[in-house]
């Protein structure tokens, strides 16, 4: 039997979903799709300072698992600025923090737009 997926906690929803060239055609093939944890590596580690033990601490997963994710998140992001492709940050295996400070601490932003749904991609 397969072990049960974590869910990766996160505590910070983007702003904005969608980044890249203002003269993008809307042609799917333009697009990159990030996932809302690889957005929040992204945020802890390379805004935020975190290092990659303490990214996987604040996200309760382990730390291979926040390599991984972090390696893509960046493939993602050169390969959107390289190539010019419009970035879309968008689904995932994630809950969002309650934002009450339990397991939350440095670098939670909780964004408290009422979106403190579970989503599945």
């Amino acid at each position: 039997m397969a072990r049960p997926r974590k869910w990766r906690k996160v505590c910070s929803l983007p702003e904005n979903t969608r980044f890249g060239p203002l003269d993008t055609s809307t042609d799917s093939n333009n697009y990159i799709r990030m996932t809302v944890d690889e957005y929040e590596t992204i945020r802890l580690i390379d805004l935020e300072g975190f290092t990659q033990e303490e990214c996987a601490g604040s996200m309760n997963v382990a730390r291979t698992t926040v390599q991984g994710i972090y390696i893509e998140a960046r493939r993602k992001l050169a390969e959107s600025l390289v190539n010019g492709k419009t970035l879309l940050i968008e689904g995932g295996e994630y809950k969002l923090c309650n934002g009450r400070g339990e397991g939350c601490g440095r670098g939670c932003h909780r964004n408290r737009r009422g979106r403190g749904h579970v989503f599945k991609s």
